[in-house]
């Protein structure tokens, strides 16, 4: 059973234990090793530990369940992060949640755990259903709960009452089916975790360039003259980034931190496993950093393009790559006469720094030769997110940097395999090419009518024209904006299925009738009538690669997630008109069966069998990378003209960011700290500038309550203990998924619609006030 000593209740929020020193001014080192290894060892235990970390990222491994940063021809043996070794231990955990937990524990008690509590109790073991009802899950077998999957989508009144949600762990494999399954059911209601977070990368980039992935690789990152690092904390979120960056460094080039706070990573690495990161004074990192105001980044990309294009007027041929602008790329001469206008009064007050500040890195662009842009959710969750991209891209073109060796745009998506999931077809409006691809491979006619985003599918639920919700992973109910709305949407739900390994509150947030089936996980050894299967992923950068486990599964009643999406197939789609010609028993039985299929259905993947018999794997082809060619339309990377945006926040009202502490991963937690932050103990603070809290009455250490302001009314977050930070003036920053309830669910990016989690208006109002 579970541990009865991490059972906290949301229901007493108590925020008294927190403790806040000074942030610390490096990142890794001795004391990432050893708070990784303390976790490790807690949830695996010492032998298992060395069994299992050992396997991590390694080319005849299994990939880490954590971040997508791709790793190099040479590995070294302990080729994983702090948070990567915090994210195995979780799933390789020896704590186990069987039926009698759920006999023990009702539902509504569930509910009043808080996030890291239920994440604590271990792996899933069972299947286990909700009834109608009923207080408490109860055991069944797999086949009586595919029989409720298949009772509740028989009595639909259309398939477009579906909704399949896919989360980034999930493999290629297992994507390429779930999507297979949802459009041989007739319906494109697809949302997954990058609706919520890349999303807007992916649209301005084939917007721009015509492809919504990245362009460079790890060698690019290493050997780059200038990369600009905006919008991530890469010491918390891809700390195995900090080692290109300090190859970059140490290869003579320069990094330039944009970003609201100042984050241990991205002033000074130590790298544990080199000596001058052990006993000597590690990488600094950023030879620039600036402080930007949150959604003050369009304005900054915008100043630097305006700098580069009067250093060419005043200098002409000495700046500009004349014969790539003219030769490659469209519409030039309309954006250089929109900067030519830029007001920078306007600029002042959305980036909050100096003309100076700005003017010195146009120096280093003036300078570079090969000039990366990395950016992480600073830049694309916000409603100009688009935009803001768009003129990343456009100050890239000014220079040729895109398909130069050591230059590109670096989007550095968080999930494990969330690029693949992509690129095997999960996505709510797929092109037609794919659709005919996946037709032609299965002899049936997929639906074209675009489906449902995450934000629609909330919307849908809500509105009651969804019924049936199957979560692939993930943990939507935490995962998504505008918690309470999300919450209510989900309870009207006929039925919520829920794909998971562990506990979580998409498990106590349910429908009528609700299902947990417990999967494999990326550790684990997954046999089938073939044979030992692999499975494969796709990094940041484009590289595919295999993946297997080796530990025994934490119950004989897993079944892998391959296994689960072919057997619910074979139910759901028996006897249906226009089903897909799968055999379903082989894509089981035998994974290459459906690496066939895909090899296919999408370009790239051709003998995709034997590319991963290659140790490391492949690189798919990436045209602006590899030809410096370019599919948009034109057949040419397009200049764009982005009038400039920012937000503009009443008196007395701040602009709230959500992010994570250093103990967690997207919504699991693994602790109650954040050490880099200098925050010990607890979850609930907001981030502000001291000033801000004078103006308002408040001191560092008050209690108060986030309210958020919308046109459709006010949304609450209670009992935050307020901690006096570095941030921009006007701007706060506070954790999620506890604040996630702040976030609008009518709030999101223009085009890409992915919700505004970095820009949310909020005033502080003292704790028990009202």
């Amino acid at each position: 059973m579970g541990r009865e000593d991490v059972t906290p209740a949301v229901a007493n929020i108590d925020e008294s234990a927190v403790t806040v020193g000074k942030p610390k001014q490096r990142a890794v080192g001795v004391p990432a090793v050893a708070h990784a290894m303390q976790i490790a060892v807690e949830q695996m235990g010492p032998v298992r530990t060395g069994e299992t970390l050992r396997l991590v990222n390694q080319k005849h491994g299994f990939d880490c369940p954590g971040c997508a940063w791709p790793e190099g021809d040479h590995r070294s043996a302990a080729e994983f992060c702090e948070n990567g070794a915090k994210a195995v231990a979780e799933e390789a955990t020896r704590r186990r949640v069987p039926p009698e937990f759920f006999a023990a524990h009702p539902v509504a008690e569930l509910e009043t755990w808080d996030d890291f509590a239920l994440g604590q109790q271990g792996r899933l073991t069972h299947p286990m259903l909700l009834d109608e009802g009923a207080k408490h899950y109860r055991p069944v077998t797999w086949e009586e709960a595919y029989a409720v999957v298949a009772d509740e989508v028989a009595a639909l009144d259309s398939p477009d009452e579906l909704v399949f949600y896919t989360s980034g762990r999930t493999s290629n494999e297992a994507a390429f089916l779930w999507q297979l399954l949802a459009r041989g059911l007739g319906t494109n209601n697809l949302p997954d975790c990058s609706n919520m977070c890349h999303e807007s990368s992916g649209s301005a980039l084939t917007e721009t360039i015509g492809i919504g992935k990245g362009s460079v690789s790890l060698h690019d990152v290493e050997t780059a003259e200038l990369v600009i690092v905006a919008g991530q904390n890469p010491g918390t979120n891809h700390p195995r980034m900090l080692s290109a960056l300090e190859k970059t460094k140490r290869n003579g080039g320069t990094v330039v931190a944009v970003n609201p706070l100042h984050e241990a990573g991205l002033l000074r690495f130590d790298n544990p496993q080199k000596a001058r990161g052990v006993v000597g004074r590690g990488t600094p990192i950023a030879d620039v950093f600036l402080q930007v105001r949150l959604g003050g980044d369009q304005a900054l990309f915008q100043a630097l393009g305006a700098l580069l294009l009067a250093a060419e007027e005043a200098a002409p041929g000495t700046v500009l790559d004349h014969a790539f602008v003219e030769e490659r790329t469209r519409g030039f001469a309309e954006y250089a006469a929109h900067l030519a206008s830029l007001d920078w009064d306007d600029v002042a007050e959305a980036t909050g720094l100096e003309r100076s500040q700005i003017e010195e890195v146009a120096a280093l662009l003036l300078g570079s030769g090969s000039t990366i842009v990395c950016w992480a959710m600073g830049l694309t969750q916000h409603k100009h997110s688009v935009a803001t991209l768009r003129d990343v891209v456009n100050l890239l073109l000014l220079q040729g940097n895109i398909g130069r060796p050591g230059a590109g745009v670096c989007p550095v998506r968080g999930h494990s395999n969330v690029q693949g999931d992509r690129t095997m077809g999960i996505f709510e409006q797929m092109p037609a090419w794919f659709h005919d691809h996946l037709d032609a491979e299965f002899g049936f006619t997929s639906p074209r009518e675009h489906g449902w985003d995450t934000v629609a599918a909330i919307e849908a639920m809500a509105a009651g024209k969804a019924k049936v919700f199957l979560g692939m992973g993930g943990n939507f109910a935490r995962a998504t904006p505008d918690s309470a709305v999300t919450e209510e949407a989900l309870r009207s739900l006929d039925l919520t299925v829920q794909v998971s390994t562990k506990l979580n509150r998409s498990h106590v947030v349910h429908g009528r009738r609700a299902l947990i089936l417990p999967t494999l996980g990326r550790t684990e050894a997954d046999v089938r009538a073939s044979g030992p299967q692999r499975v494969t992923v796709e990094d940041s950068m484009s590289a595919v690669h295999a993946s297997q486990g080796r530990l025994a599964p934490a119950s004989d009643e897993l079944r892998s997630e391959v296994a689960i999406i072919s057997e619910l197939a074979e139910r759901l789609l028996d006897g249906r008109d226009n089903a897909p010609q799968a055999d379903w028993r082989a894509f089981r039985d035998d994974y290459a069966t459906i690496r066939a299929s895909i090899s296919r259905v999408v370009p790239g993947f051709e003998d995709f069998e034997a590319k991963i018999d290659v140790p490391g794997g492949f690189v798919l082809p990436h045209r602006p990378r590899d030809e410096r060619g370019f599919t948009t339309p034109s057949g040419k990377a397009e200049f764009t003209v982005n009038e400039l945006e920012f937000p503009r926040v009443p008196a007395g009202r701040l602009l709230l960011q959500t992010l994570r502490s250093h103990d967690q991963y997207n919504t699991t937690i693994y602790g109650k700290d954040d050490r880099y932050r200098g925050i010990h103990g607890g979850r609930r603070v907001v981030l502000v500038h001291a000033d801000d809290l004078a103006e308002q009455g408040l001191a560092d250490g008050d209690v108060v309550d986030l309210v958020s302001e919308w046109s459709d009314g006010e949304r609450r977050a209670e009992a935050f203990r307020c901690v006096a930070y570095s941030t921009p003036r006007g701007c706060a920053a506070a954790y999620y998924p506890e604040t996630n309830v702040l976030v609008p669910l009518g709030s999101y990016a223009d085009t890409s619609r992915t919700p505004t989690s970095k820009s949310v208006v909020v005033r502080l109002e003292p704790h028990g006030a009202r």
